[in-house]
């Protein structure tokens, strides 16, 4: 049995082999539980994986009780590093777009209050929510942008390579996109977000040079593929 707690007092040793390190935030287990975007459960043995498995938007094994990341290794084998979900957990993330009279293309971007970076607003799926509605929910949270009953473009989910994430603990999110016709509506980082603004991103360089000339910052490690894939197709 591998506990959750972090091993050889929560540090990286040289002669510890990575790919067996065992680590759960101290967060996730203290505020995630009490805020109720973490499992109270420390023992994945103990969880129903059959029920979660039938939910998954990505089929994932499970091996001798425990989830295993259909694409790790992510150098933290037990444990739910900085997540919450033991195993898959579903988010919905909203790029809104626009372009100026020039024609040059512009995207709503939020700073993360926890420091990875800039990211498309979104967050996880509720239980008993859909990805349409939990993708206008957040980016409302995060942004202000009430987007109404709009129509939007809904990606397959894929799984993103969240820094956050174990091999036991994993994102998979849904692209939502949608391009504003008009003027560009403003928008207040709220929520999880540090601030919000409208970001150049004509293509995915003009976008990272964007961020990193006005914000100093750098695109969210989880949001880089997809942003690229969608700005360069």
């Amino acid at each position: 049995m591998t506990p959750e707690a972090e091993t050889e007092g929560g540090q990286r040793y040289d002669d510890v082999d990575y790919t067996e390190r065992t680590y759960t935030h101290p967060d996730v287990l203290g505020v995630g539980v009490s805020e109720g975007w973490a499992d109270p459960e420390t023992d994945p043995t103990r969880i129903n994986w059959d029920a979660r498995r039938a939910q998954a938007a990505i089929p994932f094994c499970v091996v001798d009780g425990r989830p295993v990341n259909p694409f790790g290794p992510t150098g933290i084998r037990y444990g739910r590093n900085e997540l919450g979900h033991w195993g898959e957990a579903l988010a919905a993330d909203a790029l809104v777009a626009a372009n100026d009279r020039d024609g040059h293309r512009w995207i709503v971007m939020i700073e993360r209050k926890d420091g990875h970076g800039w990211a498309l607003p979104g967050g996880f799926v509720d239980p008993g929510e859909n990805a349409v509605d939990a993708v206008g929910r957040e980016l409302f949270e995060e942004t202000g942008l009430d987007v109404g009953d709009v129509v939007w473009d809904m990606s397959a989910p894929r799984y993103v390579p969240d820094p956050r994430a174990s091999d036991e603990a994993w994102m998979v999110t849904v692209l939502a996109k949608w391009h504003i016709s008009g003027d560009f509506p403003p928008v207040v980082g709220a929520d999880d977000a540090a601030r919000a603004a409208w970001v150049r991103a004509d293509n995915y360089v003009t976008l990272t040079d964007y961020i990193a000339r006005s914000f100093r910052g750098d695109v969210f490690q989880a949001h880089r593929d997809m942003l690229r894939e969608a700005l360069d197709s």
